[in-house]
């Protein structure tokens, strides 16, 4: 459990640097107190009907993370202007909780419409999950931008490790995001 804690650090730490924002614990305590409860009550209704769930949202945030900076931009569909991130090689038939997301960002819309971004719900939900199923909890540091835009190429570069890569693969990838084989382990197959 002490490796678990140590790994979910180290990932938190590389996600908050990927951002520009000042990111803080407290950034919707008056915009949207409820946002936490929220999240948190289709998390677990999601993992409740199906325990894979939980591991499937922190998969998607961490393929979120790993392509541009944690900003949601995995979420947006193909535009006339872009072809996004969902049919990257290594997103496709690997990703899934895309209609857990959908339900929870309604849910959030519903108690404080247009103030909670999709990246920090990504954020919330991954956490949330780790916590749904016996890990341990930590203070999820908010106030992500969500992006306008994605990156099929971006995706596809090699920054994300394939569902195919070869154990050698997993681990040369997950070194040069600066994350170790028990980091790649946790974030792989928790």
């Amino acid at each position: 459990m002490a490796t678990f804690s140590v790994v979910l650090f180290i990932i938190v730490t590389l996600f908050i640097g990927s951002s520009s924002a000042k990111l803080s614990p407290n950034f919707y305590d008056k915009t949207c107190p409820k946002v936490f409860s929220t999240v948190k009550s289709v998390v677990h209704s999601a993992v409740a009907k199906e325990k894979r769930m939980g591991a499937s949202l922190l998969r998607l945030h961490f393929h979120d993370c790993f392509v541009q900076g944690c900003d949601a931009s995995v979420l947006l569909d193909d535009t006339s202007s872009f072809t996004g991130e969902k049919t990257a090689r290594p997103n496709n038939n690997s990703i899934r909780g895309f209609n857990v997301v959908d339900n929870i960002k309604s849910k959030v819309e519903a108690v404080c419409p247009g103030v909670v971004s999709c990246a920090d719900i990504l954020a919330i939900a991954a956490r949330d999950s780790v916590v749904i199923l016996g890990g341990p909890s930590w203070k999820v540091k908010l106030g992500r931008r969500d992006s306008k835009s994605a990156s099929l190429s971006a995706a596809n570069s090699g920054v994300i490790p394939p569902p195919t890569s070869t154990l050698t693969n997993l681990k040369n990838r997950f070194k040069a995001r600066g994350l170790s084989t028990k980091d790649m382990v946790v974030l792989s197959g928790i």
